[in-house]
């Protein structure tokens, strides 16, 4: 294996979830050759607190613990506000499957068996969305919006946003986990602080009905006497 990978930034830990000895010393080897520093686990308890320590900036999931299923780990460190870009490897490869497993917040989900030169570039890509969070865009589970070219996606596929729905996407996105009020809504996405406010619940109405279609979790929050949320 090259070592071609290894010329970018190093991050600071992969956490690798899987329980499969061979497999989990073939990626593990894989990683660390191509220059990531890698952390493994095999069971959820494990992996629930090298993901607390670690903090790391990519977690490779299995689904089939000994001791639960990786869905509802993942599940829980969502509820917990984790950004963290998931790529779910798994031997469940059905098309509900793979569906469930992004519903639930993965980023990426790649079917057993794989060739590691697939898994390393998928690697490769969601490290590079997060890196780019910092700067022009955010990314939560399976939800992007790219700030520079005013793109928004659902699990890879393009959301289609009037002017208006995309500025107070937008006004919402940079005030990540920060509720806006709708007099703050009013003025930068109307410039009218005095217009009626119920146009301001419309609007959350049509996003909301773009962003959370069938089983995606809630972007969009509503947060009693402050305004609305997206985390």
């Amino acid at each position: 294996m090259n070592n071609s990978s290894a010329q970018h930034a190093t991050p600071k830990a992969i956490l690798l979830v899987e329980d499969e000895p061979g497999v989990a010393s073939f990626v593990v080897r894989a990683l660390t050759e191509s220059g990531y520093e890698v952390v493994h686990a095999s069971t959820v308890r494990t992996a629930e607190r090298l993901w607390a320590e670690r903090q790391p900036e990519l977690v490779i999931l299995d689904l089939m613990l000994p001791d639960g299923n990786g869905i509802d780990l993942l599940v829980a460190e969502r509820s917990r506000g984790s950004q963290t870009p998931v790529l779910v490897l798994s031997a469940k490869s059905a098309m509900s499957d793979r569906v469930s497993g992004l519903d639930s917040g993965a980023d990426d989900y790649l079917p057993k068996p794989f060739g590691i030169e697939e898994l390393l570039a998928r690697v490769r890509v969601l490290l590079r969305r997060e890196r780019a969070n910092g700067a022009g865009s955010l990314a939560i589970g399976g939800f992007c919006i790219d700030f520079d070219d005013r793109r928004v996606t659902l699990r890879g596929r393009t959301v289609f946003l009037s002017d208006t729905e995309y500025r107070l996407l937008e006004l919402l996105a940079k005030n990540y986990r920060r509720p806006v009020s709708k007099a703050e809504i009013l003025e930068h996405v109307w410039d009218d602080p005095q217009r009626d406010d119920n146009v301001v619940e419309v609007y959350v109405s049509y996003l909301r009905n773009k962003l959370e279609r069938g089983k995606s979790p809630r972007l969009i929050h509503t947060v009693r006497g402050k305004g609305y949320v997206l985390e």
